[in-house]
């Protein structure tokens, strides 16, 4: 790099030269610490109860699901309440998966999640970049009218999507499932346009000295810088996609096609759910990655909050 400029790896500095740290919003755990001090012992500790009671109530779906998992048929079909199954039955779960056939599954799903998670990095962090830092003619009433679009029910697009894929011949290929989500979904370009606007205009202005392109501003710059952002994308991304049952539903004909979501379908009979302990089963093995996930990083949930309330 030039010797008058500065590098892209450096931080502007202050008249005193000590760099200038990087502004960062306030993390909302400190907020709510902050809130619980303005209130007695007596009164938290009964915030806390409530909180407690609140996920007691929360955790019952799935402590069922979990019995439920564990029981004979006949008992499922009887209806028992009963959390404690009598008779643990642990082969409903190979069962499970052998019915839905959970290695091809399985591969089917990760494959539409990867792709469809690195579409909405790549594609909304494109965009966000482009409403952050560039300025032309036009560009909020654009964005202003990019963010009404999340107000449209995806009931009204879904009749003419479906005709446009279906004449594009992409019915019953992964294509409807991956592609839209590379071209921006409006939320996580909102947040990644939120994030960008916060980063000092110096390190901007550093790189451009430095003859840094658009492109390598946003590639070598933007994206190191967008660390959280890009997990709360990737995170969100992924359980949508995951858990996605309506848009395999409409496109995937073929059963070696199946996502994990669509395949958890074939235990609903004519007349009723059948196997009802293997359908448990089978959604325990389901949601597993989603748990796994949320708690390893449910920090970024939090930052998520934060982020959509930052000054654009």
């Amino acid at each position: 790099m030039s010797s008058g400029g500065i590098s892209l790896g450096e931080s502007p500095r202050r008249a005193g030269g000590a760099p200038d740290p990087p502004r960062r919003m306030n993390p909302i755990p400190a907020r709510i610490r902050l809130w619980f001090g303005r209130y007695s012992t007596g009164q938290t500790l009964a915030f806390y109860v409530l909180l407690a009671l609140g996920a007691v109530v929360f955790l019952l779906p799935f402590a069922f699901m979990l019995s439920g998992s564990l029981k004979s048929e006949q008992a499922e079909q009887a209806g028992s309440l009963s959390l404690i199954p009598r008779h643990i039955h642990w082969g409903n779960y190979p069962a499970a998966l052998a019915r839905i056939h959970f290695g091809v599954t399985l591969a089917n799903t990760l494959f539409v999640t990867t792709w469809a998670v690195l579409g909405q990095i790549i594609s909304s962090s494109l965009v966000g970049f482009g409403f952050a830092r560039f300025r032309f003619r036009g560009r909020n009433l654009i964005f202003i009218l990019m963010l009404s679009t999340m107000m449209l029910p995806g009931q009204v697009t879904m009749i003419p999507v479906f005709l446009l894929f279906r004449s594009l011949g992409w019915v019953n290929t992964y294509l409807p499932l991956i592609i839209p989500a590379w071209l921006a979904s409006p939320f996580f370009v909102f947040m990644f346009r939120q994030f960008f606007a916060q980063i000092p205009e110096e390190l901007v202005e550093a790189a451009r000295l430095d003859g840094a392109s658009n492109w390598n501003i946003y590639w070598r710059l933007m994206l190191p810088l967008s660390g959280p952002v890009i997990a709360i994308t990737a995170i969100y991304s992924f359980l949508w996609t995951w858990n996605d049952y309506l848009n395999p539903l409409i496109y995937i004909n073929s059963p070696n096609k199946y996502t994990l979501a669509l395949a958890l379908a074939n235990f609903n009979g004519q007349y009723g759910v059948r196997h009802p302990q293997y359908l448990m089963a089978a959604s325990c093995i389901t949601m597993l990655p989603c748990l796994i996930l949320f708690f390893a990083a449910q920090k970024y949930f939090v930052e998520s909050i934060a982020m959509t309330g930052l000054k654009g």
